[in-house]
């Protein structure tokens, strides 16, 4: 055990990152001034002592001072290798650091007691086994430097204390090592420790040689592989010779060329690899080898690793969309949106998470015409990617979309991943168009292989049947159309981002014939824009009366019917340019107009002119659409009682006729109408427009007031178009499609349109100039839609009923 002896007046010089312990002999800079000072300070007070001037050597980490220091002694002073000012000084022993004190000179003086560590002589038996152990470990790594000299020398230390300090020489130990070493105050424990760091550091540096044996067996692998190779590949050619087939090269050589030169990811390049090895191994008879060349051309030709840079202009974005598309609000906003979000996380460092981008899926879903297939190209610009359509019309083989397998003939990936080779990047906007037209069959269902294309938690291990390696499409932006919600599969449809287009306003339409349908047609016939104009009331009438549409495909044949016919006349001979088209000319070159308001004709033609008629609102395929009901009642004589329904309706809509007349029938006496007819009398009820399929329950109020209309004799204003489901009680219920709706009804020149009072929220996504135009009833009860539909009575009169024949 070790022990104190007398104490010990001392100047400190401090060790920075270093650790001296006792038996070392180091050289110190003297340039350092802290240094300096306490060699100065040992060198004063030796003066009036006996021997060489002391000092005391403490580690200083961090600037903490150990608890411990060595006594050394300054053997010489003067210039180190380089020719700066140096001492040598040599380390006797330990001294445990007590108070400081003052002394002479600018150093720092602390008391400190001498510690003791002599061992008992001769050495127990443990303790000479562990000096023998830490001999053999220390001769173990010395000869494995070369360093045989210094083996004589360790082996020659028979002290236990000495032995131990001898490893503060070892490279490998940190300074934390070093300073333990030096605070361990037991000579036994000390040599312990220095013994197991030893250990340590010889296991360590036998794994590192293990590690490089592998490395250096794997090289030479390569190496002896290479040979061989090129080898085989001399012999192949000198068989090439002998057969006469003077093909130059390797084919399986070149493939491999290509696949190291590509910039692939890791487990792509292995795949790879193992093809190549594949296509080296078989004949050139074999069928297989084309098969194995056609999938890496594939491999090699997608863009692995290559992304465009999205434009981050946020407002540059947002006018480019505006510039292109008019209206579609909701579209842009979502589109600036995401810009925004991708800015943020690309500027926070978050570009991706856990494995994943941030791409989109977004369903444009909206009527023909309104521009949801130019609005992706429009979306791919502003974002500065490239744009890719896939046409999913009519599609219903699973393959198309998930490729087929390698082992068919004339086997080819799917349609995501030619549509990402056709974009050449990894972050494209693809357009899915017509998603809802997809179709199945024997050969699978393409809406379920969409399911993992389109899921942003598991679209970045895509795997397509054809390549069969991870594809991330997780950086996509996909944006699919459809025409019809409903004709997309429920859990397809909750994977996606639904965003509606409901159609165009009149106002828009004559904006977007303006700004882009004329443009684009005078262009396609050879007209320059000061040729042939076409002034606003012109093209006002033409989206109002001469097509009636939620978008403007229509409109834009009618423009291009007219500047044809102007192109023609002038032609002729018949008309001079340029020419500017006015709202009168349209009948002459166009002819009458197919859509005249109802409000527009003559009394006594419109459909409401006699009891029995009302105007409802419907959503079909097309948008919204005005839908008419019909009721009459059979001769008592020769109808049977009963309700008969025409005009091709599906079940919700046969229900609520039901629904519409046990009404009547339990609350007509309220309504002073004579209920006694529809006990007796059979009611016909028809939807015009025959040949096309009609359900859905929002035509029950419509139903509900054409028989009361029949009953009491009462005509439905002609400027009165309404919707909602109705109730066993009367209770009007809401419905799908406001916004739709009121479109379709201010296209066809209604004022005033009833309501479910629970769809007043839907108002708001209704455009503000068509609120404006309309009169807007909320409802929660069919007496109320009766009394503001209903026409006042002409007579006290019984009025006629119409009868069915």
């Amino acid at each position: 055990m070790a022990s104190t002896s007398s104490p010990l007046t001392l100047p400190v010089l401090p060790l920075d990152g270093e650790v001296v312990l006792p038996g070392m002999v180091v050289p110190l800079d003297l340039s350092d001034s802290e240094v300096r000072a306490a060699v100065e300070a040992a060198q004063a007070a030796a003066r009036s002592e006996p021997g060489k001037p002391r000092v005391l050597l403490v580690p200083r980490i961090d600037g903490t001072y150990a608890a411990t220091g060595v006594l050394g002694t300054v053997e010489q002073v003067g210039r180190l290798a380089d020719g700066d000012p140096g001492a040598l000084i040599r380390g006797l022993g330990r001294v445990k650091i007590g108070a400081g004190t003052t002394g002479p000179g600018a150093a720092l003086w602390v008391e400190g007691t001498r510690i003791d560590e002599t061992v008992p002589d001769p050495l127990p038996g443990h303790v000479a086994e562990l000096v023998k152990e830490y001999k053999a470990l220390a001769a173990s790594w010395l000869k494995k430097r070369g360093a045989w000299q210094v083996v004589d020398r360790v082996q020659a230390i028979d002290d236990v204390s000495a032995l131990a300090d001898n490893s503060g020489y070892s490279p490998f130990l940190t300074t934390e090592q070093k300073v333990e070493l030096l605070e361990t105050t037991d000579p036994v424990a000390r040599l312990k420790l220095a013994t197991q760091q030893l250990r340590d550091h010889l296991a360590e540096q036998e794994v590192a040689e293990s590690i490089a044996k592998d490395v250096q067996e794997g090289v030479d692998k390569q190496q002896r592989e290479f040979l061989l190779r090129r080898q085989l590949e001399a012999v192949r050619k000198e068989l090439r010779e002998l057969n006469g087939d003077t093909a130059e090269g390797e084919e399986s050589d070149d493939y491999r060329a290509r696949v190291e030169a590509a910039d692939l990811p890791e487990k792509v390049r292995e795949a790879a690899l193992k093809e190549v090895d594949k296509l080296e191994r078989t004949s050139d008879q074999s069928p297989e080898g084309s098969w194995i060349r056609t999938w890496l051309d594939t491999v090699l030709e997608m863009p692995w690793n290559e992304r465009t840079e999205d434009a981050y202009d946020i407002r540059g974005a947002r006018a480019v969309l505006d510039a292109e598309h008019a209206g579609l609000e909701d579209v842009k906003e979502r589109i600036t949106e995401y810009l925004a979000v991708r800015k943020r996380r690309a500027d926070r460092g978050l570009g991706v998470v856990g494995g994943r981008r941030g791409g989109a899926v977004l369903a444009l879903v909206g009527p023909p015409g309104v521009g949801k297939t130019s609005l992706g190209e429009s979306v791919a610009h502003a974002m500065g990617r490239t744009f890719v359509r896939v046409a999913l019309g009519g599609v219903r083989d699973e393959a198309e979309i998930r490729g087929h397998r390698r082992t068919y003939v004339g086997a080819l990936p799917g349609r995501i991943v030619r549509a990402i080779k056709e974009a050449g990047s990894m972050n494209p906007v693809v357009l899915l168009d017509e998603i809802d037209k997809v179709g199945s069959d024997f050969r699978g269902d393409p809406a379920a292989a969409l399911l993992e294309v389109l899921d942003p938690a598991q679209n970045h291990t895509f795997r397509d049947h054809y390549l069969e390696v991870e594809l991330d499409l997780s950086d996509v932006v996909f944006l699919a159309t459809a025409n019809v919600l409903e004709a997309i599969p429920e859990a397809l449809a909750d994977r996606m981002d639904i965003v509606r287009l409901d159609g165009y306003t009149e106002d828009e339409k004559v904006v977007i014939a303006r700004d882009h349908l004329l443009p684009r047609q005078l262009e396609r016939a050879g007209l320059n824009k000061d040729e042939v104009t076409i002034d606003e009331a012109a093209l006002r009438k033409l989206a109002g009366e001469y097509t009636r549409e939620a978008g403007v495909r229509t409109l834009e044949r009618s423009i291009a019917r007219l500047l044809r016919k102007v192109t023609a006349q002038h032609e002729l001979g018949e008309r001079e340019l340029p020419f500017t088209v006015r709202d009168e000319d349209l009948r002459g070159l166009l002819g009458r107009p197919h859509h005249v308001p109802e409000s527009a004709q003559d009394p006594a033609e419109r459909r409401t002119a006699v009891p029995g008629v009302a105007t409802g609102l419907a959503v079909t395929g097309a948008g919204g659409d005005v839908l008419y009901v019909e009721a009459s009642l059979a001769d008592p004589e020769t109808g049977a009682a009963g309700l008969t329904l025409t005009g091709q309706l599906g079940d919700v809509m046969k229900e609520s006729a039901q629904i519409a007349l046990s009404f009547l029938r339990s609350h007509g006496a309220e309504l002073e109408l004579p209920v006694g007819d529809l006990k007796d009398r059979g009611v016909h009820i028809h939807f015009p427009a025959g040949a096309v399929p009609k359900d859905g329950p929002s035509a029950g109020v419509t139903m509900t007031t054409a028989l009361a209309s029949l009953l009491s004799g009462r005509l439905v204003r002609t400027d009165v178009a309404m919707t909602g489901e109705v109730s066993l009680t009367g209770r009007v219920l809401p419905i799908g499609g406001v916004k739709q709706k009121l479109l379709a009804a201010h296209r066809a020149g209604v004022t005033t349109v009833i309501i479910p009072k629970r769809n007043e929220p839907d108002l708001d996504d209704v455009p503000a100039e068509v609120l404006d135009k309309l009169d807007v009833h909320a409802v929660t009860d069919v007496r109320q839609v009766l009394e503001l539909a209903l026409a006042p009575a002409t007579s006290d009169a019984t009025p006629e009923v119409p009868v069915a024949a």
